[in-house]
């Protein structure tokens, strides 16, 4: 067996193999999903320079990889069978950090890897602190998904639909770097699938509301992320339509779960609600770990 490497980012394809080892070894309780990790490196273009990331790899096995985004936020995973490669992962990160408080955020039931933070002198933040709620819901009794007359509930077609998805994102999420050619960029990436990507279009043939869910056919369990609403449409159910819509449309490709990663503090409680009304209900947060240089 040969020794671990140690090596940068180099491509889409590297961004293959940091989602492989996470479908390989998902449990409800690993924080990444193959689908935000495809929405987080897609949905901008031009930022690849400003994310320094690195793979640890033994004969072409993906056991470790760490995504430092400025000034000092890291995204790591480490094969659950590897979990001494936290260090290693963690030494990386300190020397491409460029902040002056780098912090690394994971969820609360994340036990072993918050002691090895603690270890390298990370304290954790105030509970008033925002964080993210892990929230999942089964898809068995899903009710129908219901708008408004003359408004329609659908999935993107293809190519033809670009223009107007990009509108609703930038509209809903303003001010957004979300473009035409990022958005390309989403639909191209694994395993992005357009039949799982559904809008509300308004009488006046608008995309006014959308739902995203990634799959994991290996887990069965698809991310929402994400969903937005144009605020001149909101408070009309649209949101809960497209997402109804949308997790219907997961059922049929055989998953059996939805999770999603909405806010959880009091500072924004709306994305929760929905979810709630939903039917999911949150099972762990997020708990952000930070140290000073």
């Amino acid at each position: 067996m040969g020794d671990i490497v140690v090596r940068p980012y180099e491509g889409a394809a590297d961004l293959r193999r940091m989602q492989e080892v996470v479908r390989a070894t998902w449990t409800p309780s690993t924080r990444p999903h193959i689908g935000g990790l495809a929405w987080s490196r897609f949905q901008h273009v031009g930022r690849e320079a400003e994310w320094p990331t690195a793979l640890w790899e033994r004969d072409g096995d993906t056991l470790a990889w760490g995504w430092a985004m400025p000034p000092g936020e890291l995204e790591m995973f480490v094969h659950p069978e590897r979990p001494e490669l936290a260090d290693e992962v963690l030494g990386w990160f300190h020397g491409v950090a460029t902040g002056d408080e780098p912090g690394v955020t994971v969820l609360e039931s994340e036990e072993r890897l918050a002691a090895v933070l603690s270890g390298h002198g990370y304290r954790r933040e105030p509970a008033d602190a925002p964080f993210l709620l892990r929230m999942s819901r089964d898809l068995r009794d899903l009710p129908e998904p219901e708008v408004p007359p003359g408004f329609v509930v659908r999935h993107v077609r293809g190519e033809e639909d670009v223009p107007e998805r990009v509108a609703a994102h930038r509209s809903a999420f303003a001010p957004s770097s979300v473009t035409e050619e990022s958005y390309r960029n989403v639909m191209g990436a694994w395993p992005y699938r357009r039949e799982l990507d559904c809008v509300v279009e308004a009488p006046d043939g608008r995309a006014v509301s959308y739902c995203l869910i990634w799959p994991d056919d290996a887990n069965g369990v698809g991310e929402v992320e994400p969903v937005g609403t144009h605020p001149d449409f909101r408070r009309r159910g649209l949101a809960r339509a497209a997402c109804l819509y949308a997790l219907h449309r997961l059922r049929e490709t055989g998953a059996a779960g939805a999770i999603v990663h909405p806010r959880g503090d009091a500072g924004h409680p709306a994305p929760a609600r929905l979810y709630e009304a939903l039917g999911f209900r949150a099972h762990d947060r997020t708990v952000r770990y930070s140290r000073p240089r």
